[in-house]
């Protein structure tokens, strides 16, 4: 169907398909311009309370901040759908608590799927050097005379009590008790000497 606008010199056929996607056009302009007016309103008046709540959920200002664009930049997608514009600032704050929850969830998996960190292993200064210490000790023990070496091995590498090492070697707890002192001064002697 073509109609002939009346006035015009050249009359330019205009089909009734182009009126209505004229019209439809426009409405969504003007939806579009209302969404984007609607949603400037509501950021001016309510971001900050709202970073505020998300926040306090997340405990983390930067994140809370990057949770209420995101849905300030979801209800201006969904504008057209919003049935009472009355009712944006609760769509508003539903959509934080939720977006915040989210987040807590994110974390909650990325937490318990974090690998663990490896044990602080020593440095290899750290490593040489207790290992020549060791070595140190370990011919020092050696230049020590038999019953002295036992109980001081029985003692400190065998962390056995004074009755334990008495029973172990056949002797006197006051034996023990010598044999271990005299051991750990000798020992110290060596040690001392040496380095």
């Amino acid at each position: 169907m073509t109609v002939s606008e009346p006035g015009d010199v050249v009359a330019r056929p205009i089909h009734v398909t182009e009126t209505l996607t004229a019209d439809v056009a426009l409405g969504a302009v003007t939806a579009d311009w209302d969404a984007d007016q609607a949603v400037t309103d509501l950021y001016m008046a309510h971001y900050r309370s709202l970073v505020r709540l998300s926040a306090l959920l997340v405990r983390d200002v930067a994140t809370a901040e990057e949770v209420v664009q995101d849905a300030f930049v979801a209800m201006h997608g969904g504008w057209r759908r919003l049935r009472d514009n009355d009712k944006a600032l609760s769509y508003l704050r539903q959509s934080v608590v939720n977006r915040s929850r989210s987040v807590l969830r994110h974390r909650t998996v990325v937490d318990r799927n974090a690998p663990k960190p490896p044990p602080d292993m020593p440095s290899a200064e750290q490593g040489a050097i207790a290992i020549f210490e060791r070595d140190a000790v370990v011919s020092a023990l050696r230049t020590l005379p038999p019953r002295q070496r036992e109980a001081l091995v029985l003692r400190f590498y065998g962390d056995m009590s004074e009755a334990q090492i008495a029973a172990a070697m056949s002797i006197s707890r006051g034996a023990v008790k010598s044999h271990t002192a005299r051991a750990m001064s000798a020992l110290r002697m060596l040690l001392e000497r040496d380095a």
